[in-house]
């Protein structure tokens, strides 16, 4: 009798355990039989249909879905059920109850008897909505968007304070590159390379420490030297009479992060010319100057203009104009310092900011810029252009209190330049 309990025990453990991951997963998971009858539906499924799961057990798709779809929930379960095939497909449904319009990306799935015969099917649904409204909103990012949302591998395991797995589901298997039942029970250390286990044991802990949930943010680099990101949420959970234990569930969000990045670098980019725009030019052009002050440092502005730009534009037309810019950023980025900032402020006009110089180093970059346009034409669709430029020079001054007090006399200088007949260099003290 007391085999028999210990077994119902570990059996309802068991349960509750995988009851409470299928909870949390963050998706609608459920299963059917041959018949399409709910035979299990976890805590997203009642809250989505706002039935309770006694109320949903033993009922098909009719009694919570919207008629008009129904076809294609039974076309995709019947699939999976007659075809004895796993189903991958995005699906749009109709709640009764709510009228509401979900999206889901689900995976369904034979469920077979020890025979090896099929008795059902199991599925997880996994709400896109939000995204799906997001790539309606911003077509440009679309296609991007779809494979990072369609590509999106959830990791879920479960540790105790020990650091002793207690569950792990196939992507985490996957991951180790170990069957699951062979790091279930194992110390993480013993199925993870050390310098990993240690890496996630410290972000692991600190929802031992704190007793909550805890959302964060991992990297990790691979044996490839490959550094792969996630999103992760680490909840607390205890066993009566057990060690306390959590419950992890982490997204690879590399690709997403990348995408940020792309993002950022756009953001600071002029689209022309490929090097930085007015907005990061000003940015960083503050920071400097602040810093500058504080250290008592030197610190130039050169900026600099296309002589008789409006009329390349008249006589070749805006797209050689442009292409004229394009020459120029390359030309100049080539001779700047890696510490410079050089970017493009608008139209035909450029500016540098250069930290730690003289000014009669500034003054001598400033002669060798306009030098190297002035000794070599710009070539165009075989159109020979000599392009000269115009610079104004400023050097930062203990009287100026802000970075727009140096901007501003490299600005006038500049003026100076071309009114003295442009092609020339000129330093505003």
């Amino acid at each position: 009798m007391t085999y028999k309990n210990n077994n119902t025990e570990t059996l309802l453990q068991q349960i509750s355990i995988m009851s409470n991951v299928l909870d949390n997963i963050g998706s609608y998971v459920y299963s059917k039989d041959l018949d399409r009858n709910y035979t299990y539906v976890n805590a997203n499924v009642e809250a989505l249909f706002q039935t309770p799961a006694k109320d949903i057990i033993g009922k098909d798709d009719s009694h919570f879905f919207d008629l008009d779809i129904l076809d294609g929930l039974l076309e995709s379960d019947n699939k999976v059920i007659n075809e004895n095939v796993t189903l991958s497909i995005e699906e749009e449904n109709v709640i009764k109850s709510t009228g509401k319009i979900n999206t889901y990306q689900t995976i369904k799935t034979p469920l077979h008897n020890a025979a090896g015969n099929v008795v059902g099917l199991s599925g997880i649904s996994t709400d896109i909505t939000i995204q799906k409204t997001l790539e309606a909103d911003n077509q440009n990012q679309k296609h991007l968007l779809d494979v990072v949302l369609n590509n999106v591998d959830a990791y879920i395991y479960m540790k105790d304070a020990n650091r002793r797995y207690r569950y792990v589901n196939s992507r985490v298997a996957e991951l180790i590159g170990l069957p699951a039942e062979e790091i279930i029970g194992k110390l993480d250390f013993e199925v993870v390379p050390p310098k990993y286990a240690e890496h996630f044991w410290t972000n692991d802990k600190t929802v031992f420490e704190q007793n909550q949930k805890v959302v964060m943010s991992e990297t990790l680099e691979d044996s490839d030297n490959k550094v792969h990101h996630y999103l992760s949420t680490k909840v607390p959970f205890q066993l009566k009479g057990d060690l306390q234990t959590m419950i992890a569930f982490s997204t690879d969000v590399t690709e997403l992060y990348q995408l940020k990045e792309k993002f950022e670098q756009l953001a600071n980019t002029d689209e022309l010319t490929g090097i930085y725009n007015r907005r990061y030019f000003f940015e960083n052009a503050k920071r400097e100057f602040n810093r500058a002050k504080r250290h008592q440092q030197e610190l130039v502005v050169i900026s600099l203009d296309v002589d008789h730009f409006k009329a390349v534009n008249d006589h070749h037309g805006h797209p050689v104009g442009d292409q004229v810019l394009v020459k120029i950023a390359q030309i100049i980025t080539k001779t700047i310092r890696s510490e410079d900032i050089f970017a493009r402020i608008g139209g035909e006009e450029f500016s540098i900011l250069l930290p730690n110089i003289t000014k009669t180093e500034s003054l001598q970059a400033a002669e060798r810029l306009r030098e190297l346009l002035d000794d070599n034409a710009i070539i165009i669709n075989d159109i020979e252009l000599p392009i000269k430029i115009s610079l104004g020079v400023s050097v930062i001054k203990a009287a100026d209190t802000c970075f727009q007090d140096l901007y501003s006399r490299s600005d006038r200088a500049l003026y100076k330049a071309k009114s003295h007949g442009r092609n020339h260099v000129y330093l505003m003290d």
